[in-house]
């Protein structure tokens, strides 16, 4: 320290005043920088949530966020600006102290305090409490934004144009607000923050919105349907034996359902005829079948059955054909998971073994898979992992072919006419390959 003191007593005013203006331009710097990783760092939803509480700081971290680009611009001029002119005044300073080679020295001298004080100490504080520092800086941030705004527009349209060129869109975002969810709530399970059942339930939320009727639908292959013309103890023997309180009624074939047989509905009218099934008109006292397009958004149906009250709808394709049903269960199943009540039988959709492998029906839907098991199968182009893979495989394979594809690899078990009904699946990263 005194040979600091000692040799600041040996310079002239000038290289002082010099000198004193260097610390004061890397002080500046140092709140340049200190200041663009608090604001970039900042979380939008603590600053929301502070402004709803009426903190006037957090108000402007906000508008400064609004327009990211902007508030970079600016910083990143003013630290350029204070950089470049404390770099000027220590060359000149230190040629006129060691002559010619005052431009090596003043080299060496800046890159480090520029390094330790105006780049890595600020921007340590900054990253290590980010929100608290994003609402110290707002104020004095605003300002500079104000001051800069014309320099900053004039480099923005010259940044745009120069892109463009290129074909490069500046203001094109491949995120969005549900992407930037989506990753926090992946990041935080990662992390051990996050329990995989709170994460599978805040994804499936999320994710809800992608989801059309068809991909949440019971298919029709699996549906427990009544003939109407069968005979009445017969009805009443299959409907308490489905496990299930709506069943579709079809008369002549199947695909011409005329209406939906409720257990509430059909207990009332044995109550009415003193047990006598005989006596029931179960056509009469079935309600009216509620259709609805397989394309349809499952937030639309999810809508839907709570404007009509309803629970239970059928689900066609474009040419008007049954291709399954869709409930509200089906629906709130894809957000919190298997719901399963004392009626409903032990499932054994899935079989996992000690090696990571799985035995899976052919019918079970990819989504299911990867929630259960956190894989990462797309489910873009099939539901179900027997549709996934004969997309991939561009046929109906036979038993005994296995597979590779997206990292994993199929075996088909067993197969049932044009079924795939039962498979093994396993993770690898070999190359994907046919076999």
């Amino acid at each position: 320290m005194d040979a600091i003191i000692s040799f600041f007593t040996t310079l002239e005013p000038e290289s002082i005043f010099t000198a004193l203006g260097v610390i004061f331009l890397l002080t500046l710097s140092a709140f340049f920088s200190g200041s663009e990783t608090a604001l970039t760092a900042a979380s939008r939803v603590r600053m929301h949530s502070l402004e709803k509480d009426g903190d006037k700081r957090a108000s402007l971290v906000s508008k400064l966020l609004g327009d990211r680009e902007r508030l970079l611009g600016a910083l990143l001029l003013g630290n350029n600006l204070v950089n470049i002119l404390a770099t000027a005044l220590t060359s000149a300073l230190m040629v006129k102290l060691f002559g010619d080679a005052g431009v090596a020295i003043a080299t060496g001298v800046m890159t480090l305090l520029v390094l330790i004080f105006a780049e890595v100490l600020p921007k340590t504080y900054a990253i290590t409490q980010p929100d608290a520092a994003a609402v110290k800086v707002a104020r004095p941030v605003s300002f500079i934004v104000a001051i800069f705004a014309p320099i900053v527009l004039a480099v923005q349209a010259i940044v745009g144009a120069v892109l463009r060129i290129f074909g490069v869109d500046s203001d094109a975002s491949p995120w969005s607000a549900l992407d930037e969810i989506r990753g926090a709530v992946d990041l935080g399970h990662q992390e051990g923050d996050v329990a995989k059942s709170a994460r599978d339930r805040l994804l499936g939320a999320l994710e809800l919105g992608d989801l059309t009727v068809e991909d949440v639908m019971i298919h029709r292959k699996n549906l427990i349907m009544i003939d109407a013309e069968a005979p009445a103890d017969e009805i009443v023997k299959q409907v308490l034996s489905s496990g299930h309180t709506r069943i579709p009624i079809w008369k002549e074939k199947r695909e011409n359902i005329i209406g939906v047989l409720h257990v509430k509905d059909m207990l009332k009218a044995m109550a009415k005829t003193a047990g006598d099934y005989n006596q029931i008109d179960f056509i009469k006292i079935s309600r009216e079948p509620w259709f609805v397009p397989e394309t349809t958004s499952a937030v639309s149906q999810l809508r839907m059955f709570r404007q009509k009250h309803s629970h239970f709808a059928l689900t066609v394709d474009e040419y008007g054909a049954l291709m399954g049903v869709i409930t509200l269960e089906d629906i709130i199943e894809e957000i919190v998971g298997d719901i399963q009540d004392e009626h409903d039988g032990v499932h054994d959709d899935l079989t996992a073994y000690k090696d990571g492998s799985v035995i899976v029906k052919g019918d079970m839907p990819v989504r299911d898979l990867n929630r259960a098991r956190d894989w990462a199968l797309p489910d873009d182009e099939a539901v179900t992992i027997a549709g996934l893979v004969i997309h991939d495989a561009q046929t109906i394979p036979d038993e005994g072919r296995v597979y590779s594809f997206h990292g994993y690899r199929f075996e088909i078990l067993t197969r049932k006419a044009n079924q795939i009904t039962r498979l093994k699946v396993s993770k690898t990263f070999a190359p994907d390959s046919k076999g």
